[in-house]
């Protein structure tokens, strides 16, 4: 039976009895596809007798040599980057379909999906824009990390973390997709801290929107200013000097767009935990690396923003890393360093008008 038999919805956060029991179709899988890659029946009956998350995670395996392979003959290690969007998404997608087609109730789920889809189209958008998916194209930090280390630390960087840990951090952070799915064998309906939920996560990537809009709108006018020397309408000749955003929300935050990102994934997380009545379960592993991740991966962005831009450790003192903070009172957009406009006084003659 490709789903766990389960007593509770407790039992639905259960590693030991929603994965455990599961592991050894992951052994029978690569065999089974290879002796039946021509039968579309037969893939549909795989796909079927296979437990979901077990399926979702080969195919996280399936694509680290790929990112290695497709990496090492380019030359370009930002190849995870350029799926980063899409496969959350997917994964999720994939259980969502299990679901459908195991004929369970999917409304939760649904509402999951649809939440899911505006998340990688955001986001697709915004690294396309930004021309990520351009020949050639490559995140800015491995190429200063290539010029840190040695090549052969860089591979094996690049194997086992950039390609294979990266692939698999991915598929975990939809894994409370599948407690949800397994959850639903109950048949409870949407509930109202379902919608909010749902709400909330809709809330974060329209933060992210904004947040990324903002930075984006910074930039093209920096660039203008950079080529015509005339300040576009809107901004101040001092925040384009500095050379990064400081106004909206990130005056209030250095990473809006991160900080709603990680929130993202942890709102997820805790709705697996709500629906199933437990306060963690072993999905949490994905939400806690992503974390570790965002913060190992910003300490390593501002190492760089803070050598190329002279006003950026001050911007530090000024605004919290992800949460606004309270331990001064200096504006986060340097308001009060801005020039006042001048005011011309009109001398009053006797007799005159």
């Amino acid at each position: 039976m490709p789903l766990p038999v389960i007593k509770s919805l407790t039992d639905c956060s259960d590693f030991s009895t929603t994965v455990l029991p599961y592991v050894p179709q992951l052994y029978d899988l690569p065999q089974q596809l290879l002796q039946s890659y021509s039968n579309p029946t037969e893939l549909y009956n795989i796909y079927i007798a296979t437990n979901p998350v077990i399926s979702a995670f080969a195919l996280s395996l399936f694509l680290a040599p790929l990112f290695v392979l497709i990496s090492e003959v380019t030359k370009n290690y930002s190849q995870v980057d350029r799926c980063w969007s899409i496969l959350p998404t997917i994964y999720n997608a994939h259980f969502v379909l299990y679901a459908h087609l195991s004929g369970l109730p999917t409304k939760r789920l649904d509402h999951l999906i649809a939440f899911s889809t505006v998340w990688s189209l955001r986001l697709t958008f915004n690294y396309f824009r930004k021309g990520g998916y351009s020949v050639g194209s490559e995140d800015y930090r491995w190429q200063v990390l290539r010029t840190k280390i040695s090549p052969t630390l860089f591979f094996i960087f690049n194997v086992l973390f950039i390609s294979l840990a990266q692939s698999v951090l991915l598929f975990l952070i939809a894994t409370p997709t599948y407690i949800l799915l397994v959850a639903a064998r109950f048949g409870e309906e949407m509930t109202t801290a379902d919608i909010i939920i749902s709400r909330v996560l809709l809330g974060l990537v329209v933060v992210e929107f904004f947040a990324d809009q903002q930075q984006w709108n910074f930039q093209t006018a920096k660039a203008s200013y950079l080529k015509s020397a005339k300040v576009p309408f809107k901004f101040d000749q001092e925040d384009l000097d500095r050379g990064f955003v400081v106004t909206g929300l990130w005056s209030w935050s250095r990473h809006p767009n991160f900080l709603a990102e990680q929130a993202i994934w942890v709102a997820l997380y805790q709705w697996g935990c709500f629906s199933t009545h437990v306060l963690y379960n072993w999905t949490g592993v994905g939400a806690v690396s992503y974390l570790i991740l965002f913060q190992a991966s910003t300490w390593f962005t501002e190492l760089i923003s803070a050598q190329k831009y002279p006003e950026y450790k001050e911007y530090q003192q000024r605004v919290g890393k992800f949460l606004p903070t309270l331990t001064t009172t200096l504006p986060g957009d340097f308001s009060e360093q801005k020039a006042k406009p001048k005011v011309e006084k009109t001398n009053t003659v006797a007799g005159g008008k």
